[in-house]
Order: C-alpha cells, then sequence, then structure tokens
C-alpha cells in the first residue's frame, strides 16, 4: 500500500507541476502579445489636423471633432486599464466576481484582454485575443481553451474595431483599409478591411459629436446553437 501511496503521490505532484509550466507558458504568450502590440504604437505621430477630415460624412466629422483635439498626437494602440464585476452565470443570474483587467488595443493589428477575478477564496484568470480564449480556475485548472481557427479571428476582429470607436479614434480616420460611409444625419458607418476581414459599426452622435451606444454585426456563436453566424451586438462609451 505504501508503494501505491508513493506512486499515486509522485503523480499527483508531476501533474501539479506541468499544469503550474503549462499556466506560465499562457502567461509569457500573454506577455508577448502585450509587447508585440505595444510596439505598434508610432513613436512620432502626425498631429490631428482637421483637414484630415475633408471628404468624410458630417456625422464622422462631429465625431472626430469631439473625440480629438486639434493638435492631439494620433496615437493608434491604448493599454487601458480596468476594474469591474466578471459573471460567472447567465443573464438571470449573473454570480458575479470582483475584477480586474488590462488591455491592449492596436486596431487592426489585434488585441489582448488579461484579467483576474476572485470571490472569497475562488480565482479565475485568463485573457483573450484574436488568436485565443484562455482561462484557468484558481491559475492551475484549465476550464476554457478555444481560438486559431477563422471565426474565432472574426468575431474578435468584430470586438476591437467596435472598441476602436471609444478607446482609440486616431485609429478610425480615413487610410488603408479604414472607410465611411453616410447613413442618416446623425448616423455614420465605419468600415474597416484587415487579412481578408470586414468589419462595419454604425457611429451614432449627439449633436455635439459625443457618441452614444454604438451597434453593430458581430461574427459570434453567443447562441442556443453554439453556432457562429451575424449577431446583433453593440457598446456604450466608458
Amino acid at each position: 500500500m505504501k508503494i501505491v501511496f508513493l506512486i499515486l503521490l509522485i503523480l499527483v505532484v508531476a501533474a501539479t507541476v506541468a499544469l503550474w509550466f503549462w499556466r506560465q507558458a499562457d502567461h509569457n504568450a500573454d506577455q508577448a502579445a502585450m509587447a508585440r502590440l505595444a510596439a505598434l504604437q508610432p513613436a512620432s505621430p502626425q498631429r490631428f489636423d482637421l483637414s484630415l477630415l475633408e471628404g468624410l460624412p458630417e456625422p464622422a466629422r462631429r465625431y472626430f471633432r469631439y473625440t480629438i483635439q486639434p493638435g492631439t498626437p494620433l496615437y493608434t494602440v491604448a493599454r487601458i486599464s480596468m476594474t469591474g464585476k466578471f459573471g460567472m452565470g447567465n443573464r438571470e443570474s449573473p454570480d458575479y466576481m470582483d475584477m480586474q483587467a488590462t488591455q491592449m488595443l492596436a486596431m487592426p493589428e489585434g488585441f489582448i484582454w488579461k484579467m483576474s477575478a476572485s470571490r472569497g477564496a475562488l480565482r479565475v484568470s485568463g485573457s483573450d485575443t484574436e488568436q485565443w480564449t484562455r482561462f484557468w480556475l484558481m491559475g492551475l485548472f484549465p476550464v476554457a481553451r478555444a481560438g486559431g481557427d477563422a471565426d474565432h479571428a472574426r468575431s474578435a476582429f468584430g470586438r476591437y474595431v467596435a472598441e476602436a470607436v471609444f478607446w482609440t479614434p486616431a485609429a478610425l480616420l480615413p487610410g488603408p483599409g479604414v472607410s465611411w460611409k453616410l447613413v442618416d444625419i446623425n448616423t455614420a458607418r465605419v468600415v474597416v478591411r484587415h487579412e481578408g476581414m470586414e468589419q462595419a459599426v454604425d457611429v451614432v452622435v449627439a449633436g455635439d459629436g459625443r457618441p452614444p451606444p454604438v451597434s453593430f454585426d458581430r461574427w459570434i456563436n453567443a447562441n442556443a446553437e453554439n453556432g457562429h453566424g451575424w449577431q446583433a451586438r453593440g457598446g456604450a462609451p466608458p
């Protein structure tokens, strides 16, 4: 019995060590993704001038005049720190945990959202990028791993294009892969194309250019069938 117990103990220790190294590999990949996106920040960016808005639909011009002051350096990469609640349940019973997260947003190249959440002794951590979704329980047990396919990349693209409307408007100025269309008197549609993907986001602005919640169709599988398709989504300014 002692030999059996010893073998079992060795197996448990070996499995624990293997899981720890696996978790550290994920953490290292997160840090590498952060560094890669941070390096895309222009070192000496152009400064915003109203002449850059020539030819844009009037609601789009209004949006940029509100979100970027003339003379502002046009940085296109944002590092965002956030706190809030992370739901482990559903809409009826969200089962919230306290959450802290850091996000690096570099539209159109990619993003990474790295989070940790806790409630009492319970801890959940992980990250979400255009390449993967990985979550761990108690820092040791993998509970969700997805990504690495075209559906995941397409879904993530919709997320970070929409978030750029709030966090990095400079990345949405007209240029290669970015165009704007008039929808109505208060709405302009930005269309972003990158590496074979295309995402449109409707930006509705107030009279002063303030962007209320945006709306867009996102390629996602958040449905009862777990099948990817276009579904209406939206977001509100922070």
